[in-house]
């Protein structure tokens, strides 16, 4: 035993000691980092302001007047007042925090502003409906669509607010447009035309739009979640991303602890350093030494991602949110989806000489990682279907699968939670037994890579 932790303690140190398991540490805080600055750089941009002139054929007379307004600089500000209100209401429950810190109404009101851009100044004529249509459309091929001039054209048809005899529906419009225009002008301009020609068929048809539109709007409601400790608003955004964030914790942490036991493999079998280890340990206190050393690589990712995320929902006050014991079956997780991933990792490792010939035997091993990954959305959605429960128990991407209905707004029964656990238990087990039987021949083999038929064949020798 003494050996086993001789072993695991120089795997540990020689992998956290490198600039490369450094930089691999604090690289996604850094890229998070950059992200957050780069974005408030952009959002520092100012939108350049654009001014020019939106010309209007209108045969019915009628919908001129309703662009013209609804295109006034005094009326679009009023629009984006009333835009910013309703982002506030559609503000899911979980962002409502986050969203009163002052960094937070600062960095939203910068991305409003880009979003929006400054309020155009836009000169709405109209042109005689009985002009060269050809004619009005030349001004939109000269020029630049930030500079002035004609910036668009808009033709409304004749039957556009009247049904044209003995048809059921009514007419549109045509709109043309300079090269480049800015697509938030196109959509003002959208907008106003829709909002134009249904004002003037509901007043044709003698009804009252206000009216109309009151009976149609229904208020959005907040969900409310109803358990045996008691009710609380759901939290639409942390539902979501809640099993996500549990299974890349798994999966950054099992693969760098998994990646790390195979690189050091390779590199001790082909500098033929493992020949002089193998004389003073058997090949099993080899393999388990350098297991448990990576073990504790993985969990040191699994710990300093997993207090960052703790820290980011106390400092948001979301940690309520959370059901602590999520964080011990994620721990109880880890070292069963480690044990079983690693263990293989660590049979392509003995079984090669170099990298290179390590990519054919991992790729099942990478594509059975990716599956967590394709199936979150699926679970997530509906994690008591049939489908769920079945993988839940399926080894090895059980841990994966469980944690996701885990964290999902229909957590699973405690016992299949458990009857998961065994079957990872047993899953781990195995693999460590057949990494053992490669590890035993595969670490003095050279020569020419074996493929899956010949680690079965040394499974069976030893």
């Amino acid at each position: 035993m003494n050996k086993i932790l001789q072993i695991a303690i120089r795997e540990f140190v020689a992998t956290v000691a490198t600039k490369a398991f450094l930089i691999g540490l604090v690289i996604i805080p850094v890229v998070l980092l950059i992200a957050i600055v780069g974005m408030r750089t952009l959002f520092d941009e100012t939108a350049p302001r654009i001014e020019g002139e939106v010309a209007m054929i209108d045969p019915t007379g009628e919908v001129f007047a309703g662009l013209y307004e609804y295109l006034q600089p005094e009326a679009m500000a009023e629009r984006r007042d009333d835009f910013k209100e309703k982002m506030e209401e559609q503000l899911p429950e979980g962002l409502e925090l986050v969203a009163g810190t002052p960094m937070a109404e600062e960095a939203r009101r910068q991305a409003l502003e880009v979003l929006l851009g400054e309020v155009p100044r836009l000169d709405v004529v109209e042109l005689d409906p009985g002009g060269d249509l050809e004619r009005a459309k030349d001004p939109l091929r000269r020029g630049n669509a930030t500079q002035g001039g004609r910036l668009a054209l808009v033709v409304v048809h004749d039957d556009a607010v009247v049904q044209a005899e003995g048809r059921e529906t009514y007419g549109k419009y045509d709109l043309f447009v300079r090269s480049k225009l800015d697509d938030r002008i196109e959509r003002e301009i959208r907008g106003g035309m829709v909002d134009s020609i249904v004002d003037v068929r509901v007043r044709r048809a003698g009804l009252d739009r206000e009216t109309i539109e009151s009976l149609t709007r229904v208020g959005r409601v907040r969900s409310t979640t109803v358990t045996e400790e008691g009710e609380k608003q759901t939290n639409e955004v942390l539902n979501m991303l809640l099993p996500l964030a549990f299974i890349v914790l798994l999966f950054v942490s099992v693969l760098s602890g998994g990646q790390g036991l195979m690189t050091s493999t390779i590199e001790e079998k082909s500098s033929r350093v493992v020949e002089l280890m193998l004389s003073a340990v058997s090949p099993m206190q080899l393999m388990a030494g350098k297991i448990l050393g990576q073990m504790c690589v993985g969990f040191v990712f699994l710990g300093v991602y997993g207090g960052m995320s703790i820290a980011a929902l106390m400092s948001f006050a979301l940690l309520g949110m959370v059901d602590v014991s999520l964080l011990f079956y994620l721990v109880i997780f880890y070292f069963i989806a480690y044990f079983v991933i690693a263990s293989l990792m660590g049979s392509v490792g003995a079984a090669v000489n170099e990298p290179r010939e390590a990519q054919g035997l991992m790729a099942p091993i990478m594509m059975t990682l990716m599956i967590p990954w394709l199936l979150w959305m699926p679970i997530s959605r509906d994690p008591d279907s049939m489908f769920a429960v079945v993988t839940s128990f399926l080894p090895p991407i059980n841990p994966f699968v469980m944690l996701i209905r885990m964290s999902s707004t229909s957590p699973p029964p405690l016992w299949q939670v458990w009857v998961s656990i065994a079957i990872g238990v047993a899953a781990a087990y195995g693999a460590l037994w057949f990494a053992g039987k490669v590890f035993r021949i595969g670490l003095l083999m050279y020569g020419k890579p074996p493929n899956f038929r010949t680690l079965i064949r040394w499974v069976r020798m030893a």
